[in-house]
């Protein structure tokens, strides 16, 4: 049986962050295949490149790709602006989720899902969907009355973003450290929701610094990023390894014994 399409491919994808008229090289030749329904986690310690990945996957401008090629669905994006690429269907979550003051979550969510879809979602199908969305999530229809991030705490912030996913409905979901600030039962919840929310389309890729979130959703695949190259690759148990001896072990093989190049 043939193998299925890539949600995401990455060919020896290389990117700079430009600020002002410097560029400063922080993905040096990444090669990546994600196809659906596989979760694929990132790893690596800090100031390896992981974030900066997937904001140029996203098409953030503040980065930029000097080589390489970015894939989704066979179609090469590497040109294509952030907001094309979610109508496309890739979503990536924050490490920082912003506060909109004044706009709430039911506002925000379907001015999101008229991007998505290209078309205004009538008022009645598209609270059939929210409410649907939010059982499915166990989640109260009062946070969807809610300003969006306004007052929210680290966990609830966290709950917002896969919300939105479960309501975009994505073909690939960048998770960019999901876990960052959440205390156990938080952590436990948003890992849950992402659980209820996959299916045998969608690609996910977990970025992360801690192997903690890896208890609650388990990876096919393992990659560890230092100095934007990816050094190992493995399953599940290469992020136990993480978890059990740190980076150590891996920087000390590659030579670098102290700090990691950016």
């Amino acid at each position: 049986m043939p193998m299925s399409q890539p949600i995401l491919e990455l060919r020896d994808l290389k990117v700079s962050v430009v600020s002002g008229q410097s560029e400063t090289p922080i993905i040096k030749g990444v090669s990546l295949i994600i196809r659906p329904g596989e979760v694929h986690a990132l790893m690596g310690p800090n100031g390896s490149g992981k974030s900066t990945l997937a904001g140029a996957v996203a098409g953030n401008p503040t980065y930029r790709v000097s080589g390489g090629q970015v894939l989704f669905k066979g179609e090469d994006v590497t040109a294509l602006s952030a907001d094309k690429r979610a109508r496309l269907g890739m979503f990536l979550s924050f490490q920082y989720p912003t506060a909109i003051p004044g706009v709430t979550m039911v506002n925000f969510l379907r001015e999101a899902l008229k991007a998505r879809r290209g078309a205004e979602v009538p008022a009645r199908e598209f609270l059939q969907e929210l409410r649907a969305t939010l059982k499915l999530l166990k989640m109260d229809e009062e946070f969807a009355r809610r300003y969006v991030n306004d007052g929210f705490s680290g966990g609830e912030k966290k709950r917002a973003e896969i919300l939105q996913l479960g309501m975009l409905k994505p073909e690939l979901a960048m998770l960019d450290e999901t876990d960052s600030g959440l205390d156990v039962d938080a952590l436990r919840t948003v890992a849950e929701g992402v659980e209820t929310l996959r299916t045998p389309q969608m690609g996910v890729l977990i970025i992360t610094h801690y192997q903690r979130i890896l208890n609650y959703i388990t990876p096919d695949f393992v990659h560890v990023l230092v100095g934007g190259r990816i050094v190992r690759s493995g399953d599940a148990a290469l992020a136990r390894s993480i978890e059990a001896e740190g980076y150590d072990p891996i920087l000390k093989q590659l030579g670098i014994l102290e700090g990691v190049a950016s």
